[in-house]
């Protein structure tokens, strides 16, 4: 059976499509893993801008209208089996279809990925419902970290706490929240921080995941790190935490992660 992992955040702009595309990419480019990416942004759905889907014969709207089986409605690009979302769709989907839809096929992957709406809605809770465990991505600004706590709050509520917060867009330090000050108002662990890049504007544009568009980049060294994490893999050290013998607190937080997420949601019985 395989391990649904809900992407969300309750805000727009903060780059959580980028994310979940390159999770899984990397998930299935660098570690073998069978990957299904969902867009469970029904609204507003952008995986397809992201994974070269730009008309799809079928899509997770017409799974979720019974129109298709899941299978059917399956792209395959970059490595990574996609369900894209339909540009104009009107109806509202009740909070437990994603998952009743996605059982039949879930047992065939590795890793499902969701793409959430980044609103606090029932698409939102769509995706909280499916999913095994969740992420929230977050750039370290104020306006973004109150959303993030409101997210984190509905999760727990739902019984779905979060995982781990994905710290992206991270530019000037000097202007912006701490790892330390987003974990200590949220209490939610710091799992990766990716900066930002201007390669973001050309991965866009070609339709090409930033993990394979810019595979050197700052942002997609860090994503194989979490995606390690996931897998049950030690992440390698940086050249600068064998210069200088230490671990950043993303990274214990990764190993936490490892240890806690890969025994519970990955593989319960090992």
């Amino acid at each position: 059976m395989g391990t649904t992992i809900g992407v969300i955040s309750i805000k727009g702009g903060v780059g959580k499509t980028t994310v979940a595309s390159s999770l899984a990419t990397t998930l299935a480019q660098t570690y073998g893993k069978k990957v299904l990416l969902v867009d469970a942004n029904y609204t507003t759905p952008h995986v397809g801008h992201h994974m070269d889907i730009l008309e799809p014969q079928k899509t997770i709207h017409d799974v979720l209208d019974g129109k298709a089986r899941p299978i059917s409605a399956v792209h395959t690009r970059f490595g990574v089996d996609v369900i894209p979302g339909h540009q104009s769709y009107g109806k509202m989907v009740p909070a437990f279809k994603l998952k009743d839809r996605l059982a039949s096929i879930k047992e065939d992957y590795d890793f499902v990925v969701l793409d959430s709406s980044p609103h606090l809605n029932d698409e939102t809770l769509s995706a909280m419902i499916a999913s095994d465990a969740l992420l929230v991505v977050s750039t370290p600004d104020y306006p973004t970290l109150s959303s993030t706590l409101r997210a984190a709050q509905v999760a727990k509520h739902r019984g779905k706490p979060i995982a781990g917060i994905i710290l992206n867009k991270i530019r000037d330090p000097k202007y912006e929240l701490s790892l330390a000050d987003i974990e200590l108002a949220t209490d939610i662990p710091v799992v990766a921080q990716l900066p930002d890049d201007k390669k973001h504007v050309g991965s866009t544009f070609t339709r090409i995941p930033m993990s394979i568009y810019a595979s050197a980049s700052g942002f997609s060294t860090e994503m194989r790190k979490l995606a390690a994490s996931l897998v049950g893999q030690p992440e390698q050290k940086s050249w600068w935490e064998e210069m200088v013998g230490g671990r950043s607190r993303a990274t214990l937080n990764r190993q936490v992660l490892r240890e806690s997420f890969y025994s519970s949601v990955v593989d319960p019985k090992e």
